[in-house]
């Protein structure tokens, strides 16, 4: 049988019991608000987390790109939100994945020109687009204002195509990933609501339908006091989380389900340094954790088998393929000799997971199967 330390390093590790756990929380959490979850699974990008996520119930999920949403329509997903707004240019394999497919695949823009250039591209084709008008409920970073006129323009621009079918609005706080308090999440979360209903409103008002009302992001969903007017949430971190969801109290530490096996392959005494075969491509340069996490690093050392943390270890300095742990005692040095293996808890786990075409699946610190994912666009 195959060990983890048998294992080719680097490698992503992904722990079934954590993330079991984590997706059942999050539907239970879903119920009490009374809204439907639609998984964001971004980061995943893997059709058996997929499959735990969901719990066997028929969710419609999310995704962040086209090759996301073909590959999981081609593999029997039939409910899918490409919650990045599109432009003409990928219109051909939007229609591609629905003709293949047959999927009901929602579409995202907050441009009037592209719902123009929508309808003339799906009556060309002799196709429906459906589509949901983003709003901006506080990031700033794409989305209309709530009460702006142009949200009820697009609205009606699209419904006024026989071949674009409006379908709701959606808005995302993904600035809730900057408060410091779960406390400070509930207000972020009220507003993320607010805006996505009221922007609701106000084309309903206008007499055109608006069946989904989306929200989401992990912090909101768990900390919002209420979602009274909301249809579903869109959330994805939570599957796995990271050290960047645990600087600001979303997780804890024996939540994070994901993590990088690498090996130790050299000592450099002098400089009171252990050298790891995991660097910059194998964790990424995020150091987002470390505004509120100040030993983050580029990720947490952890023993391969319990998880519990080696110390105050983490890797300090990344290259493109060397990570640099610094040891303040020598000891280190003969616990962790040359060619043994650590689990480094990742400080944003969507970037680390990018790295890899799959996850080695561990269960009790036993190494249980391999789950393929999908990378690019």
């Amino acid at each position: 049988m195959l060990t983890l330390e048998g294992l080719e390093t680097p490698r992503l590790l992904l722990d079934a019991g954590r993330l079991e756990r984590n997706c059942a929380r999050m539907r239970e959490r879903c119920r009490a608000l009374g809204v439907a979850l639609r998984p964001h699974l971004k980061t995943a990008k893997s059709l058996d987390v997929a499959r735990v996520a969901t719990g066997g119930e028929p969710l419609g999920i999310t995704v962040s790109t086209l090759k996301e949403a073909e590959y999981f329509a081609h593999n029997g997903h039939r409910d899918i939100l490409c919650a990045a707004g599109i432009v003409a240019g990928k219109f051909a394999h939007a229609a591609r994945i629905q003709r293949e497919t047959g999927c009901d695949l929602i579409l995202v823009t907050d441009a009037p020109g592209v719902a123009e250039s929508a309808a003339a591209f799906a009556a060309d084709q002799g196709i429906t687009l459906s589509f949901l008008i983003e709003i901006d409920c506080g990031e700033h970073r794409s989305g209309q204002l709530a009460d702006s006129p142009a949200v009820v323009e697009i609205a009606r621009s699209i419904d006024s195509s026989p071949h674009l079918r409006l379908r709701g609005v959606m808005a995302h706080a993904g600035h809730s990933y900057g408060a410091d308090e779960p406390s400070a999440v509930v207000a972020i979360a009220a507003a993320e609501r607010d805006a996505a209903t009221l922007a609701a409103a106000r084309i309903r008002a206008a007499g055109l339908s608006c069946e989904i009302v989306s929200v989401g992001s992990t912090p909101t969903v768990l900390f919002a006091d209420h979602l009274e007017g909301v249809t579903e949430v869109r959330a994805g971190i939570y599957m796995v989380f990271d050290l960047a969801q645990l600087s600001r109290k979303v997780c804890r530490e024996e939540d994070i389900a994901v993590s990088v096996l690498s090996s130790v392959i050299g000592h450099t005494r002098h400089a009171r340094t252990l050298i790891l075969d995991a660097g910059a491509l194998a964790l990424s340069k995020d150091i987002g954790a470390n505004r509120l996490l100040s030993d983050a690093a580029y990720g947490y050392l952890c023993d391969p088998h319990s998880m519990q943390r080696l110390g105050r270890l983490a890797v300090n300095t990344v290259h493109q393929e060397h990570g640099t742990v610094l040891v303040e005692d020598e000891r280190w040095f003969d616990r962790l000799p040359v060619g043994s293996v650590v689990r480094v808890l990742p400080n944003h786990a969507c970037i680390t997971s990018a790295g890899y075409d799959a996850f080695d699946v561990v269960r009790g610190g036993a190494l249980v199967d391999r789950w393929e994912r999908i990378n690019g666009w």
